[in-house]
């Protein structure tokens, strides 16, 4: 199986990269033993910012056909949102708006787990409401969602791993979906 991991980020220490890179090793040592994951900076997928204008004079740009191609080439999707003032982060909206205008189904029908956290006691939870709330319209079967709250009480960012045993075992289960 193979999985295309990434945070929707573009900060270098995105605590969400490094609940995603922890997930991905999840899946690969625990739980779907021949999983291929291939992880993704969106950082390499950087473009203007989209607008009807820019897509007329220049059509889409190859970064977003690359990512799209990426999506298509996988067999599950593992994503872990990072959010700002609530939303989505403008390069992770920059890309998926691209993407969508190759074609709206920008996930493909693919199964998904999605994630988020955050420092504090909301976990990203708004974020990932609205990344659940519209996945389907864009070809996402969400199999589970896991917001985590107050990452650096719950993750060793030395050892790189969830130090919590009850958000470990949400983990572990969120991750069993994509069996």
């Amino acid at each position: 199986m193979k999985i295309l991991a990434f945070a929707a980020s573009s900060s270098s220490k995105s605590i969400n990269k490094q609940l995603v890179s922890h997930a991905a090793d999840i899946l690969k040592t625990d739980i779907i033993k021949d999983a291929e994951v291939e992880m993704l900076d969106i950082n390499d997928y950087e473009m203007p910012i989209y607008s009807s204008d820019r897509e007329e004079a220049g059509g889409i740009p190859d970064l977003a056909h690359q990512f799209a191609a990426k999506i298509g080439a996988a067999d599950a999707l593992l994503i872990s949102y990072a959010e700002h003032n609530g939303n989505y982060t403008a390069a992770y909206k920059n890309l998926f708006d691209w993407v969508s205008r190759i074609d709206g189904k920008v996930f493909q029908d693919k199964p998904m787990v999605i994630l988020a956290t955050s420092p504090g006691a909301g976990g990203a939870a708004s974020v990932l409401g609205l990344a659940k709330a519209s996945a389907s319209f864009f070809g996402a079967d969400v199999k589970a969602d896991l917001s985590i709250a107050s990452f650096y009480d719950v993750f060793d960012v030395e050892k790189g791993c969830i130090k919590d045993v009850d958000v470990q075992e949400q983990l572990h289960t969120a991750l069993a979906t994509l069996k």
